[in-house]
């Protein structure tokens, strides 16, 4: 390993995702402490962030807005310290989930069908059930809604739109859910996501016990390839970098249908991206002095 540093944690925020933020910084900062790194862990205020004197690298444990949109990477940028993860516009594309559908299309990766609200309306013509509903720019399943008879959409629109100005509307794909961990340009190992009960909503993602995890996942050879090449294009389609972890539904007959990108995904021991990590040999303390390495050499080239 190199020589210690003098390292910040941002964790927090004032996103929806606050206290899974702090869990991920948290587990992050003592990760890197057990590497021999100082580690100040800040929990920032937008528009007035302030870093410990001497940072050398921040690593965003951060989730949702203020997080994941661009903000705070536009505030490190004008403060000149290298931070972990995508870049300011990358940030942005990932997490306004229309554009980064938008960019999927055009660049030829799978993505579900969808259409885009700013308020209730009646069931749009043209669509069957079942559907999924999304707030346009929220993260970890916030405002999720399933959609499974068409009178339920109104109400369920209203509660989504609850968490934004606007909601998307995906075509529910049927399927194994899985999700892909990216880190320095490569595909991990993939996750398959099998919720006990139920969807994979915000219940079951953070509750310990309602969901199974399989890494790697069991699919044959060439399906994992399939998985894998589909989640590497999503991520360079919004100018990722780094690491970031892309989510895919895989039909019955083995074809990948992206659903997100996560730029800033969740850094607990036992989150997906550490999962993947694990079982691609890197442990979570050599994950996250990973990720600083990426950030400092970028800064070097730079």
């Amino acid at each position: 390993m190199s020589a210690p540093l003098h390292l910040t944690v941002l964790l927090g925020g004032p996103s929806a995702e606050r206290e899974v933020s702090l869990r991920s910084g948290a587990a992050v900062a003592k990760a890197l402490r057990s590497l021999g790194h100082t580690v100040d862990e800040v929990d920032p205020l937008p528009g007035a962030l302030k870093l410990g004197t001497g940072t050398e690298a921040v690593l965003l444990a951060l989730h949702g807005t203020y997080g994941e949109d661009g903000t705070v990477q536009a505030e490190l940028e004008q403060l000149g310290v290298p931070y972990t993860g995508c870049g300011v516009a990358a940030s942005l594309f990932a997490f306004d989930k229309v554009v980064t559908k938008r960019r999927c299309l055009a660049a030829g990766v799978p993505t579900a069908r969808f259409a885009v609200f700013n308020s209730v309306m009646p069931w749009p013509e043209g669509w069957q059930p079942p559907v999924v509903l999304k707030p346009t720019r929220q993260g970890s399943s916030v405002g999720l809604q399933f959609v499974d008879r068409v009178e339920e959409f109104p109400a369920a629109l209203a509660e989504s739109l609850r968490f934004g100005g606007e909601v998307v509307m995906e075509e529910r794909i049927v399927g194994r859910e899985t999700t892909v961990g990216i880190l320095d340009g490569k595909a991990l190992p993939i996750v398959e996501v099998r919720p006990r009960e139920g969807a994979y909503d915000y219940t079951n993602k953070y509750t310990a016990g309602r969901t199974e995890y399989l890494c790697p996942a069991p699919f044959d050879e060439a399906t994992t390839a399939r998985i894998q090449a589909a989640a590497l294009g999503a991520f360079q389609a919004v100018g990722g970098r780094d690491y970031g972890r892309v989510d895919v539904m895989v039909q019955a007959d083995g074809s990948p249908v992206v659903l997100e990108v996560n730029t800033l995904p969740g850094m607990t021991e036992t989150s997906l991206l550490p999962k993947a990590a694990a079982a691609a040999g890197l442990g979570f303390p050599q994950l996250c002095q990973r990720m600083i390495e990426l950030a400092l050499a970028r800064s070097t080239r730079t």
